[in-house]
């Protein structure tokens, strides 16, 4: 089997020098565990796996626990499980800053982020997030892996480096029916299987397209605040992505709907039925798959915490796929287009002139790069990302 290198890797170490606690946040299955176990290797660090009934007994009296671990790194594997320990952790963060003890005392990985992230508020000013997705462009290629098996088959490890295409789908079947059946119920929703598994499978007909909670409600049968749940907790589980509208120009008729991806592209083919690249290209979906596809390595290589992603849609027709803001105040223009002659669309020039960004790419199936007009490349998806992450640092 190919072992690829994670690219997270060098920045777990790198955010536990720099804080006490750090997040690991990424879907299940997507590697955090295996990543969590060479640092615990590297630090010999004390595991804990909250889903383990015997590791949540050693944890009964948390600060007893904790005060005999007090100088080794903690790794808390599915952490949200046990609400209650942040407060715990709050204190014998400050009292170990207090005793001399600095940063890298806690790694904790989650599934679920906004359950996460809320639950770790009590540690604001000590605690750091990282979000592992499954693997990116990037690793793939760098491991050897071919990108278009990549987007068929997926970044999530196992899928991907299956022995053969129909082992990669019959993992990817078993893991959408283990979220259905036994992690989402395990989270606490009580959600009927069935209509979950239709709203993603919608979704995934619907990849890249607006999100319309009154036609997804008519479908599914079940009133819109419900769906909007629903698709609350496919983002939460890092599932779905909502990319939300670029809408700083106050004077101009853009679209306000999110976008909805489901953001691994084999999850997509494996919910459409879709088990082989043959049965992909002959399928709508196609474009709309790669755009995703695309968007995720992207955003994996620019580092989802350093860049808002947005995409631009004006009512007159002018579009971007998407929208990369910093916090100093460049934007970049991305156009995503599964062609080997990539050409702008109409309506980039207003597109254009409304977002003013410093650079513009169109993203497509090759690997040149050469200029489309003088301030537009086309580019290879690989060497995109390359650029993002060497802006990422």
């Amino acid at each position: 089997m190919l072992v690829i290198e994670r690219r997270l890797y060098p920045k777990i170490l790198e955010a536990l020098a720099e804080a006490p606690a750090v997040a690991l946040l990424g879907p299940r299955q997507s590697g955090k565990t295996t990543l969590a176990d060479l640092v615990a290797r590297d630090r010999q660090a004390v595991y804990l796996d909250l889903e383990s009934p015997a590791d949540r007994r050693r944890l009964e009296d948390p600060e007893l626990f904790l005060a005999r671990h007090a100088d080794e790194l903690l790794v808390i594997d599915e952490v949200q499980r046990m609400p209650g320990l942040f407060e715990v952790l709050r204190g014998v963060i400050d009292r170990g800053r207090r005793e001399g003890r600095g940063n890298g005392r806690f790694l904790l990985l989650g599934s679920a982020s906004i359950v996460l992230m809320r639950q770790s508020e009590t540690l604001a000013g000590r605690i750091a997030y990282l979000e592992l997705t499954p693997f990116d462009a990037l690793e793939a290629v760098g491991g050897g892996i071919d990108l278009d098996t990549l987007w068929v088959r997926g970044g999530f490890p196992d899928s991907v480096l299956a022995a053969s295409d129909a082992a990669s789908e019959r993992w990817r079947t078993r893991f959408i029916r283990t979220y259905l059946e036994r992690d989402i119920p395990a989270l606490g929703p009580r959600i009927p299987a069935t209509t979950l598994e239709r709203l993603w499978t919608m979704l995934a007909h619907h990849q890249g397209g607006l999100l319309n909670l009154s036609v997804l409600s008519r479908s599914l049968e079940i009133d819109g605040k419900t769906v909007a749940r629903y698709v609350d907790l496919l983002v939460d589980l890092l599932l779905v992505r909502r990319l939300q509208p670029w809408t700083s120009n106050a004077g101009k008729r853009l679209v306000r709907s999110p976008k909805v991806y489901v953001r691994d592209s084999g999850i997509v083919h494996s919910l459409l039925g879709l088990s082989s690249k043959d049965a992909l290209l002959g399928h709508p979906v196609v474009g709309a798959s790669w755009e995703g596809f695309a968007i995720e390595s992207l955003l994996s290589a620019a580092d989802a915490w350093q860049v808002q992603p947005s995409f631009y849609r004006a009512r007159a027709g002018a579009e971007v796929d998407l929208v990369l803001s910093w916090r100093d105040g460049r934007r970049w223009v991305i156009e995503v287009k599964r062609t080997m002659v990539p050409k702008l669309r109409r309506g980039f020039t207003s597109a254009w002139e409304d977002i003013q960004p410093e650079r513009g790419f169109v993203v497509y199936a090759g690997t040149d790069r050469y200029p489309i007009r003088r301030d537009v490349e086309a580019i290879g998806l690989v060497e995109l990302c390359r650029e993002l992450e060497a802006l990422a640092g």
